[in-house]
């Protein structure tokens, strides 16, 4: 998993190749979308298509586990195999995108080109950015710094450390299954509601190590960690409060709160809803933050190897 990170900071997920083969990700998705199509029918009804759901998640992670698993069957042992494995890890871990992403965003803002900001900001939110301001464009980035360090980072990582190859693989099979079909929408309530509480489980830990993260690199430890034993448990998600909230404790800003999206206006409880709302500035220093935890991440894993 060392390897995996290192070589994702070096390099990410090059262009070229992602034009050539696509990506781990797209392949899962694209199988996904196959059987969504073929087994969520609306004229079934809700258990129908609960059970449907239910059987689709298990099938998709388990196959990704089990492809995995063969794979880490025909490689070495020894440091060679350890590698090799990390080079295959490697297209599961996004911290190079994940920072690419929230510059994008970052360095508009700071030039007041709304319009460019609001444009990167679509990139990597679902609300609806035109009726987004400045600060409601970097709060929108940090949270989705915060929860996606988690998501994207910190809980691959941790099931790979736990279960090698078949761990990870598993994970970003269950990532990509909530993140596609895991919505209270009339279509997925029931078809994904296996996947959203899979994830729930698989995130429940690596949430909290992140928010533990950030706090630990954080200017402000104590104000992070405050936020987040304070506010974590009133958001709407059961795992993403953790390390937004340390986020917003740690730069000393508000997050979360009322959002606007396609159809709806969701009235979400602030986290430090007492602090100021962030700005350019503050943008840049969750990107410090960011950086300095993916250093002590990387820090952690080589103390996990030696040992």
């Amino acid at each position: 998993m060392l390897v995996a990170l290192l070589v994702d900071a070096a390099i990410g997920w090059p262009d070229p190749l992602y034009r050539r083969i696509g990506h781990p990700v797209t392949w899962i998705g694209a199988l996904i979308t196959a059987l969504e199509r073929q087994l969520n029918h609306a004229s079934d009804g809700d258990t129908a298509r609960r059970t449907a759901g239910t059987l689709t998640a298990l099938g998709v992670i388990g196959l990704c586990a089990a492809v995995a698993g063969l794979v880490t069957t025909l490689l070495p042992g020894g440091t060679l195999g350890a590698v090799l494995t990390g080079v295959l890890a490697w297209p599961l871990v996004a911290s190079r995108a994940m920072h690419d992403h929230i510059a994008a965003v970052a360095r508009p803002l700071a030039q007041s080109d709304l319009p460019g900001a609001r444009h990167a900001v679509s990139m990597i939110v679902g609300r609806d950015p035109s009726q987004l301001d400045p600060p409601g464009i970097a709060r929108a980035a940090l949270e989705s710094l915060a929860e996606n360090t988690s998501d994207g980072i910190v809980a691959p990582l941790f099931w790979g450390v736990l279960f090698g190859l078949p761990g990870i693989a598993a994970y970003k099979a269950i990532n990509t299954l909530d993140s596609m079909i895991g919505h209270r929408t009339p279509r997925h309530a029931a078809f994904g509601w296996a996947s959203a509480r899979i994830d729930d489980l698989a995130n429940l830990i690596p949430a909290r190590l992140t928010g533990l993260l950030f706090a630990a690199v954080a200017r402000r430890p104590w104000a992070a960690l405050a936020c987040m034993a304070r506010d974590a448990r009133h958001h709407r998600s059961p795992n993403a409060g953790w390390p937004e909230g340390a986020m917003a404790g740690a730069l000393g800003v508000r997050l979360s709160g009322p959002r606007i999206y396609a159809d709806h206006v969701a009235q979400e409880p602030w986290l430090n809803g007492r602090a100021p709302d962030p700005g350019a500035a503050d943008l840049t220093r969750g990107l410090a933050l960011y950086l300095r935890a993916m250093l002590a991440l990387g820090a952690l894993l080589a103390l996990l190897a030696l040992i």
